[in-house]
């Protein structure tokens, strides 16, 4: 048994905030219902084609999900979506701006007939404020949360390379879902949940906000290097690759000194006498580093790092990444379906040993409609005549 079977989960969604909520609730067990435009589908699939003639995100964001198309305007929606309803326990939403509330979705329409409803809204700015209205995508949000501000090199800004304001959203959604089935366990009633992207990157972004307190300058952008810990980053090595390596104090200077580079009479020189220090002559000591690094391999750097229990890593892409031997060695792929055939996909981070994660295929588009009709009380001419009209 998953922690989530039994749970009915109806998703008006796109792109990846929502998706990636409602997949880890499919991935415990969650039926999810993901309600898409006939024709057209969430736009995320169109993305690309790069996962085996599908795209990349929506494989990533939509596997072990039935695929409903209806046109959600259509005068004969509204009947659907009430049933739907009435058998759901979930309802999680990330339409454009007041969208969910014209169709009768919002958690005001719907408290009063389906009280242990729980409704989950996720926006770009939240349900109220000045910026209430503005549509919100990843690269904006990390943008106007100054992600952008302390990221990159000093010459110039960068994003992130994947979605984090969507996932940051995404994660905060279903935890407080999950939350919000445990409080309805107690209570009997359902919750209304409002998840703003800007609030979720927000958060992650507090360790810079403080540093900044009080008008202070914050953290410098420092490209792949820690802003204010040094040495901590990426390093060139004789062989043309580079070495990622970060120190946390003065015992692991000491041991880089010695065992790393082989001049022990660096951990009491001056220049380098504390991580204040060492950071303020950054240029100074990446020289050396750099001296002694290229003459070694990658592998003997490590090698040494690993010798003086530094942290360490390689700098890898992403088929080095697929080709992990950690993932690897940890059993951490599997196949799962998609409509052409089938693709490895990564089982969801700690899963417990009592149960195994979800892992059904990803959908084509309207494929699940019928079924899900029939169970709704639809009969073969009712649904072909919905298709006629073109509600699904």
């Amino acid at each position: 048994m998953r922690p989530l079977d039994g749970i009915t989960v109806v998703t008006l969604e796109h792109a990846i905030a929502a998706p990636f909520c409602t997949r880890q609730l499919a991935d415990l067990g969650a039926r999810v219902i993901k309600v898409e435009r006939p024709g057209v589908g969430d736009f995320a699939r169109a993305y690309d084609t790069r996962a085996r003639g599908m795209a990349s995100h929506f494989v990533w964001t939509n596997r072990s999900k039935e695929s409903l198309t209806l046109d959600v305007k259509h005068r004969q929606a509204a009947p659907i979506l009430e049933g739907l309803l009435a058998g759901a326990d979930v309802l999680v939403q990330n339409l454009a701006p007041g969208a969910a509330a014209r169709l009768g979705l919002s958690w005001e329409a719907l408290k009063e007939r389906f009280p242990r409803l729980i409704v989950c809204d996720i926006s770009g700015y939240g349900a109220d404020g000045p910026y209430r209205d503005k549509k919100a995508y990843d690269l904006l949000i990390q943008s106007e949360s100054g992600f952008l501000s302390i990221t990159g090199s000093p010459d110039e800004p960068a994003k992130a390379g994947c979605s984090i304001a969507d996932i940051a959203a995404g994660m905060y959604a279903y935890t407080n879902i999950l939350a919000a089935l445990i409080q309805r366990g107690r209570t009997g009633e359902g919750a209304h949940i409002d998840v703003s992207m800007l609030e979720s990157m927000a958060e992650w972004m507090n360790y810079p906000l403080y540093y900044a307190i009080d008008g202070a300058a914050p953290p410098p952008r420092a490209g792949a290097a820690h802003a204010t810990i040094y040495p901590y980053g990426p390093f060139p090595v004789g062989d043309g690759k580079t070495v990622m390596l970060g120190l946390q104090n003065e015992r692991e200077w000491e041991q880089f000194c010695a065992k790393v580079l082989r001049q022990p009479e660096l951990a009491a020189d001056a220049r380098f006498a504390s991580n204040a220090a060492r950071n303020g002559a950054r240029q100074e000591l990446r020289a050396i580093i750099v001296d002694v690094f290229a003459q070694l391999t990658a592998e003997q750097v490590v090698a040494r790092l690993d010798e003086a229990q530094i942290a360490n890593a390689h700098m890898n892409d992403m088929h080095d990444l697929w080709r992990h031997p950690q993932l690897a060695a940890r059993g951490r792929w599997v196949d799962v379906g998609i409509p052409d055939g089938a693709i490895p996909a990564l089982l969801p981070p700690a899963v417990p040993n009592t149960w195994q994660a979800r892992m059904d295929p990803v959908p084509a588009l309207g494929e699940h409609t019928e079924a899900i009709l029939s169970g709704l009380g639809y009969a073969s001419a009712d649904i072909a005549a919905l298709r006629a009209e073109r509600a699904i």
